[in-house]
């Protein structure tokens, strides 16, 4: 699969779908890579372009040296979409992907045609928190914290009817570079948009888990409530939603994105 060489990193990637339809561009969520949005690819790919891509540090790109910033991820995407001939596009992003998604919107909307942030929060968990994960990866690395990670993206009935999935996605948080994670923690550690998620004007999607413990429903509500016209959808989920409820994610968000622009946002 193509690597592109962009920001002083090797950035992984794959391209699928129509070589001239619209562009849409996937970002995974901590410890994950590109492989999770699976489930949604045989939809998207029939109506866009679509770039996924490992965040740096993560999957087959590059672990740079860290910290990582949202500013540097961010412009990550934009590189990649110049490297592969994309203009303009549509952004969906998880979790971390959601936080470098609101980058993006408030400082490059004019390249980004619709926005979707799912599982996100414009400020993520508490320095404490992330602290505690960092310590706990440098000693033990992150086969140490999947098991409790699962419990947190998945809920109990999901776990228990779709063990072979869960343990998929458990497979690639043990697979993540703990130099990788580290990085993007102390991004996340650091990213606060709560002042700033207003200036964002480019139409958009918000998706919620209702038993999302880390990025709350109320964290939704609150990023729909300040961005202007944004649209708030909450699923049966934990944190992972596009793969606890991959069905109904997957056509929130392709809805959403092949509406007319002037009637996306309301």
């Amino acid at each position: 699969m193509p690597v592109a060489h962009i920001n002083g990193g090797h950035i992984h990637y794959q391209i699928e779908g129509l070589p001239n339809a619209p562009a849409l561009v996937l970002s995974n969520s901590l410890c994950t890579n590109f492989a999770m949005w699976d489930a949604e690819m045989p939809e998207l790919r029939k109506h866009f372009r679509v770039l996924r891509y490992d965040t740096r540090g993560h999957g087959q790109s590059e672990v740079t040296p860290g910290p990582y910033s949202f500013e540097q991820l961010g412009r990550d995407v934009l590189a990649l979409a110049d490297e592969t001939d994309i203009g303009n596009f549509s952004f969906c992003g998880l979790s971390m992907g959601g936080v470098t998604g609101m980058w993006l919107g408030i400082n490059a909307g004019k390249r980004v045609h619709k926005l979707a942030l799912c599982s996100t929060a414009a400020k993520i968990g508490k320095p404490d928190t992330w602290n505690a994960r960092i310590d706990a990866v440098r000693k033990g690395g992150t086969k140490s914290i999947a098991a409790a990670t699962m419990e947190r993206w998945f809920t109990p009935s999901f776990r228990e009817r779709e063990p072979q999935t869960v343990q998929r996605v458990q497979h690639m948080v043990e697979s993540t570079s703990a130099e990788g994670f580290i990085a993007c923690c102390e991004a996340l550690r650091e990213a606060d948009f709560r002042e700033s998620i207003s200036a964002i004007r480019t139409p958009t999607l918000v998706i919620s888990g209702t038993h999302d413990s880390g990025t709350t429903p109320a964290d939704g509500k609150f990023l729909a409530k300040q961005i202007a016209g944004a649209r708030y959808v909450e699923l049966d989920a934990a944190h992972l939603s596009n793969i606890e409820q991959h069905e109904r994610f997957t056509q929130e968000v392709s809805d959403f994105l092949r509406e007319p622009r002037a009637t996306s946002a309301r």
